[in-house]
Order: C-alpha cells, then structure tokens, then sequence
C-alpha cells in the first residue's frame, strides 16, 4: 500500500513519454475526439502563458460501467492556499501588462486549469494546454497553443508533466516542486523552478541536526517523488555527518488507519526525540492526526518547506503537539497591493471563472445566485451580504507571501526572457548563423534558451536566476512554529540559510521556543555521550550511534567527550581515578615514613641495643667463669658483629642511592661472615675442648687466640675478596622500575651481578652449615658445658630463615622485596644474639651462684 502512490505516478510518467513519442513520430496530428470538459480561467493575448495549480487536494473518480461514456471525475477538497498562488499568478499578468517599460505593446493573457492534485489529471490539462481540443485546429497539438507552462505544484504532478512537455522541449517553470530528482537535465530538460531544490533543503536540514547535536533522529515521508526523494537525501546527509536514523516510515496516500496506527508506535518506541517528516501538508496533517489519538507528546518534530506554514495545521487541535515544531520554509516577501487584488473576488464580478464560483461555496458555505439557475444547489443561496475582506482565511492572509512570491517571481522571469527575444538584433542572436527568435510564433524551445539566460533584479533588491539545473539560488528562513499570549500562531523566523554565503546557517537560538514550551535544547540520542574517562563501545547489531561507555583501563586516560579509545599514559605517568588524566606514579620505596619501614626500623634499633647491653654486660662480668669459659675475646667479637648486622639493616630502608646500594649488601655480606666465622672458631673450640681432655691430645695448640685470629680474618677475608670484586666489576646501583601493568614506580637496587650476590649469600650459606655440622657433633657435650646445643639451634634458625627467604625474595613485588631481605637480616640476627647469648645472661643476671667454676666443670 505504500508503494500505491508512488507507483501510479511513475506509471504515467511512463505512459507521458509514450503518448509523446507516438505524438511526435505521426506525420500528421489529429484532434482527439470529444469535447473539453476541464474548468479553465483565461484571457486572451498577444502571448499566452499556460498555468497548473492544484486547486484541490483530491479527486474522486467516476464508476466505469463500460456501457457508456464515463462522466469527468470529480475534484473536491478546495484549497484556498493554492487559489491564492492561482490569484498570485493573474496579478503578477495584470500588473506586467499595466507596465510601460517591460514588455510595451505585448499583452500577456493566460490559460489555467486545475490538476486536482492528481498525477493523471496533472497529464490531462498539460495536454489540454498543448493543443486544445477546438474545432478546425486538427494541428494545434504540435504547434501548441501556449509556449510556457506555470506549474506545477507538487514534485510528483511535475515529473509527470514535465517528461510529457520535454518531449517538445517546451519550458515548464514551477513554483512549488523541490524534489531533487527534478535537476536531472537528461529526464527533465526544459524543467525550470522558482523553487528551491530539496538538495539545499536537505542540506539545511542536515545542518541544523548537526548544529543541536542530535543522534538520534527518525524520519517520516510521504510516498511521492517528494518526500521518499528528500528523505533519502536527508538519510544519506546525516549519516555521512555520524548521526545515525531511529526509523524510516512512509505514509501511505490512502492513509490506511492500521498503517498510520503502527508508524506512530514506531515513533514512540524508537526514543528519539527528534522526528523530520518530510511530506506534504495533507500526509502530514494526517500523521499528527493519529498522533493525538495515540497522545503521542514530548516529540520536536523538523518540518519540510511544505508544510511548516500550511494553514490546515495551524488549527487549535494540533497545537498541542506541533508547538515548536521547527522547519525550513521560502524566504517571505511583501507583494504591494496583492491583499486589494485578492479581496477583489465576486461573482458577480467573474460570472464565467468557475473556480471563483468554487471558492465562494467554500468560502462562505453558500450557492452563488448566478450560479443556482440550471443547476441543483447542494448548498443554500447567499443572500449577497457576504464581503470577503469581512473573513480571515488563509487566502487573504498575506503576512507568509512564500509560494506566492515565488509564484510572482516566476511570471517576472518569463516576461523578462520574452523582453530578451524581443530585444535580439538580427546576425547577432544566439542562435546559428546570428539568427534571432521570431517573434510573431514564438518557439518553445527559442523561449527556452532566454528563460535560462534570465538573470535579474526585482523591485524588492532580489535577484532572479536559473543555474544549470534550472534550480533557483537556495535562501530559506528558519521557521519556529510559535504561540502568542492569545493562543494565535506564529511563524517566527529564528534563522536563515544562504547557500550563497560562507557561513550558511545562522541560527538566534534565544529565539527558539522548544517542544513542550521549553527553552532547553531537545536531546534526541541512542546513548547518551560518554564522559572523559571512558570510551565508546559499538553495540553489536545496532547503529553507530547506538553505543556503551566503558570505563578506561587502569593507565590509560581519554581527556574528550565520545573518545573512541583510550589512550595509554607514559612510562612514568599513570590514570588518576576519574581516568582523565595523567598522573605522575607514586614512587615506592621501603621508607622510613611508612609503617612498615618504621616497624623494621624500631626492631632493627631494638636489636642494636640489645646487642650493646649483652656486650656491657659481659664487659661488667668479665671476670665471671662463665664469660671467661666462652672465650670473651670471641663473644665480643660476635657481638660486634651481631650489632653490625642490625645495623646494616638500616641501610636497607630509605630511597635508594648509590652508596647505600654500594654499602647494603656488602655491608650485610662481610658483617655476617665475620658472625659465622667467630662462631665457626668458637664452635671449634667447643668441639676440641672436649678432643683435647683426651690422654696425649695436643689439639688445642691449634686453636689458641692467635690460630682463631687468623681463622677469622681468612674466612672474612674471602667475603671482602667477593664483595670488592663486585664493587669493582659490577657494582649495585639504584635503578627505577616502571612497567605500565604498574601504578608505581619502584625504586630499587639493581644487583648489578646476580653471580656475585648468589656467590656472597652461598658463602655465607657454606659457613652456617659448617658451623651446623660441627655444632651437631658436639651436641653430646657434657649439659654444664653443653654451649654446642645453642650454637645447633642458632645455625637451625639461620638457615631455615635464610632458606626461606629465597623463594619469598622472589615472589615479593616492589618494596616487600626489600622488606623480605630486611626481616631475614633481623630474623637471623635476632635467632643468632637469643640462642647464643640469652642463656649466657640468664645465668650471668638470674642466676649468679652457677656462674661459678665448680658449677662449669662439675657433672650434671
């Protein structure tokens, strides 16, 4: 059913080129048989100007009964609006013929039909004009009887009339036909308009979406030429521009009540916000029609030129809905003198004009009394009280002189290129050999040739001139459909366009009164913008336009509205929290300023002073057997090396810096190797006590002080050796470690060689176990000098610890790496000062009377 309309007129659009074809390939042309029965308006003149307009909207069709003639159809629906254009027309005539300087001694006279708004009929009065159907003008077909034809209104009635006159290349010049299509030369060459073409329109239209930042818009177009060749362009426009069509709906011609029902819910459940229907003023009347009955609101509604400032929508019924509806419409104009014309109408006056008999019915509801005599009235008589200036009707209504003027425009442009033909000074014309038209039979396609030629400034400063589209220069207002305090209608002009000018579009968005009567921009979206921080992520199976917002990835940012992707920060710069912007990475160190770095700095402190007050206490006690049993010399030197190892810890915690790398793990190698090797030689000492209470034993000469001395200082010395190769070769240095996985930038000491550092842990690894070992065989030591079971579960504890740490020193990320290194330090520093030397003191503070050396050497 959508496809009826638009078909039908294709249909004779194809059967005008037929008849044309035919037309032109007969030797001779015959009278068609059968008298005229057309309404006509004319007047006779030197120069006859042929005129289409669809006084009526519709036309009802006879019954055919195949037994006889059929009678003419009937056409019903009077619109006043076009019987203005029709009056526009007659004016523009009168007033040229009263001029003296264009067109002197030349009368123009015209010859004007209705084309009911029908393509068939449209056909049907074009050839009407072409040849007429009077007695003895059997030749009048191929001559025609006029040279130019106004007309006509619609874009479907145009292409249909203008492929039949194209055929004898005889000029059509329309005031209301904007369909695209109809600048296509090769179908239409001798098509010409006052009207702007659809294509500026559209492109108007299509910056206005894009000016409002609208998405999401729907469109709706009537099924003809004109509103399906608009919406198409449109469509094409936006979606070039990003925006993306919530629907496309055409109304059907019939106006099928289940269609127009289901194209309304299309409308309410798309979400847009914004719908653009492109039709003309009867479909559109139509569609707002079945809208209020489904109480379809909240809807701005983007009107085409052809019916922003139709008069049928203006009533108070469609208020409600269409209020700020906003569209593109003709530039308005002021015609001096046109109201009087108008208002001149009686009929009376104009007993032989059947359409100013039609109107008067219209009108005033009434039968003319000129026109009861032989007739039956369908209406009651006027009593002839009844004055036209008295009633307000859109006819009489000049304040929106649009197609008017471009109605008057074109009369001007014809007289204009008929002033031209005139003009031409023979050997000089345009045409071959210098020829110049003649002048007393005017040729159609010689007028032709001028009426492209036409360009010329009217009265009104305006310029008139056909490009080679024959399409008009494209200036529209912005028409914001408005209502007064009292409830009338007004057409506020809130813009204008100009394809002429650089900046097309000019927009006074103070002046736009919105939808709802608001002031605030309509939104009309799928999905509403992304925000900074996120990025837009196509829904699968739906437009464009019609998207998800997904928050960005932890180290990247997007600092714009409807970001495509995120963009990945530097190496040293990481997202904040709203992920729209950079910001530079925390820097992570174990320091003394976090919790951790305090608490590991407190027990390293605490065991340094430990240390210090074991050592004063063994200093105090000296002369005690207990301390002179162990070997002071030794357990002094433990200590110190314990208070060492407590110490080195600190340098551990703080940023990284070269000497601090340099010193900690060398630092922490050579301390603890001098511990393990004076427990090493104290554990010897232990073992070869025992040996040497043996008959005949002289081992201990090899583990007095001197020995032990030297013991010592080899061991350590090979630590020194390692550890200052490593300084030399490859020394630790501070290094920054920034992976964007990583919020962080961790400062860190790089090893500089792992070889070197797993060279100083295993020597100090085989030192530990061989003090194990030889503690372990010394466990079965007699229990009051049993010093060999604490130093077994000293090296028990120190190297579960530090076996332990390795697995934990591989696995921890950024400063816990540090901290892990830092507590075995203090673990293993911690298990070597309580089990060597906390039994010691126990005895030495709590227990005074075993500190004695009969309690030492005495069985258990």
């Amino acid at each position: 059913m959508h496809l009826m309309g638009f078909c039908e007129c294709a249909l004779v659009a194809f059967l005008s080129s037929v008849i044309s074809s035919q037309l032109l390939q007969q030797q001779a042309c015959r009278l068609i048989s059968g008298p005229s029965h057309l309404p006509v308006v004319a007047r006779e003149g030197n120069i006859t100007l042929g005129g289409l307009f669809s006084l009526h909207d519709t036309m009802m069709e006879a019954r055919f009964s195949f037994k006889a003639q059929p009678e003419s159809a009937q056409c019903v629906g009077f619109n006043f609006r076009t019987f203005r254009w029709m009056q526009t027309m007659i004016f523009a005539i009168e007033k040229i013929n009263r001029d003296n300087h264009l067109l002197p001694n030349i009368t123009l006279g015209y010859k004007i039909y209705d084309s009911c708004s029908t393509p068939r009929h449209a056909l049907l009065t074009a050839m009407e004009l072409m040849g007429g159907r009077e007695e003895g003008s059997g030749d009048a077909f191929c001559q025609g009887k006029v040279p130019i034809v106004i007309g006509d209104g619609g874009s479907t009635l145009s292409m249909v009339v203008a492929h039949f006159l194209g055929v004898f290349e005889l000029p059509q010049l329309s005031y209301f036909s904007s369909c695209a299509c109809l600048s296509d030369k090769k179908l239409f060459p001798a098509f010409l308009r006052t009207m702007p073409s659809d294509y500026f329109q559209v492109n108007a239209l299509t910056q206005l979406v894009q000016h409002f930042g609208w998405t999401w818009v729907g469109t709706v177009a009537g099924d003809d030429a004109y509103g399906r060749g608009g919406a198409q362009i449109f469509i094409d426009k936006v979606s070039k521009l990003g925006a993306c069509i919530a629907f496309y709906e055409i109304i059907p011609k019939n106006h099928a009540p289940a269609e127009m029902a289901r194209i309304v819910e299309r409308i309410s459940v798309s979400g847009a916000r914004v719908v653009l229907v492109f039709a003309l003023e009867q479909d559109a009347k139509a569609l707002f029609t079945e809208a209020l009955k489904h109480n379809l609101t909240g809807i701005q509604w983007l009107a085409s030129e052809a019916w922003i400032t139709a008069a049928i929508l203006t009533t108070p019924e469609f208020q409600s809905i269409l209020q700020g509806s906003m569209g593109f419409g003709i530039r308005r104009a002021e015609i001096p003198d046109l109201q009087p014309f108008l208002l001149r109408l009686h009929p009376s006056k104009f007993p032989d004009d059947p359409f100013v008999l039609q109107f008067w019915e219209e009108m005033f509801g009434c039968t003319p009394q000129i026109a009861i005599s032989g007739t039956i009235a369908n209406k009651p008589p006027c009593n002839g009280s009844e004055i036209l200036a008295d009633v307000k009707s859109i006819y009489s209504d000049v304040s929106q002189l649009r197609i008017s003027y471009n109605v008057y425009k074109g009369v001007y442009a014809i007289a204009h290129a008929l002033e031209a033909m005139l003009k031409c000074v023979p050997e000089t014309g345009p045409f071959p050999g210098g020829v110049c038209p003649d002048t007393q039979t005017i040729k159609p396609w010689q007028l032709l040739h001028y009426l492209k030629k036409v360009d010329f400034t009217n009265e009104y400063g305006e310029e008139t001139k056909f490009d080679g589209n024959g399409d008009a220069v494209a200036m529209y207002d912005l028409i914001n459909f408005q209502l007064s305090e009292t409830g009338e209608v007004q057409y506020a002009t809130v813009g204008t366009f100009d394809e002429t000018k650089s900046t097309k579009l000019l927009i006074e968005e103070k002046l736009i009164i919105w939808n709802g009567n608001q002031r605030q921009v309509p939104v009309s979206v799928c999905s509403n913008s992304c925000p900074p921080g996120t990025r837009k992520a196509i829904r699968p199976s739906f437009p464009v336009c019609c998207f998800d917002c997904i928050i960005c990835a932890a180290g990247e940012v997007s600092n714009q509205t409807d970001a495509i992707e995120c963009v990945t920060c530097g190496p040293e710069f990481w997202s904040n929290l709203k992920r729209n912007a950079c910001i530079p990475k925390l820097v992570e160190f174990l320091s003394y300023g976090d919790t951790m770095g305090m608490a590991l700095l407190a027990v390293a402190l605490l065991g340094s002073c430990t240390t210090l007050a074991v050592g004063l206490v063994f200093a105090f006690k000296r002369h005690t057997p207990l301390v002179r049993a162990n070997n002071s010399e030794l357990s002094f030197l433990i200590l110190s090396s314990l208070w060492l190892c407590f110490l080195c810890a600190l340098a551990f915690i703080g940023q990284p810096t070269s000497w601090s790398c340099q010193l900690r793990h060398t630092a922490f190698g050579i301390a603890f190797c001098l511990c393990l090797s004076c427990i090493l030689g104290k554990t010897m000492v232990v073992l070869m006590a025992f040996k040497a209470t043996l008959p005949g034993s002289n081992v201990m000469k090899w583990f007095r002080p001197p020995q032990l001395r030297a013991l010592i200082f080899l061991c350590t010395a090979v630590q020194v050796g390692i550890c200052g190769a490593w300084l030399g070769l490859a020394p630790p240095v501070p290094r920054r470690l920034m992976t964007r996985e990583s919020a962080q930038i961790i400062l860190l000491c790089d090893m500089g060689s792992t070889l070197a550092f797993s060279l100083v842990l295993g020597y100090i690894g085989l030192l530990a176990a061989i003090c194990f070992l030889l503690a372990f065989f010394a466990r079965k030591l007699p229990d009051n000098f049993n010093e060999a079971k604490f130093i077994t579960f000293s090296m028990l504890i120190f190297c579960a610890v530090w076996i332990a740490f390795v697995p934990a020193y591989v696995s921890s990320p950024g400063k816990y790496t540090v901290a892990v290194e830092v507590f075995a330090i203090l673990a293993s520093s911690y298990g070597l000062l309580l089990c060597i030397f906390a039994p010691k003191c126990y005895i030495i503070l709590l227990r005074p009377e075993k500190n004695t050396k009969k309690h030492l050497i005495g069985k258990p």
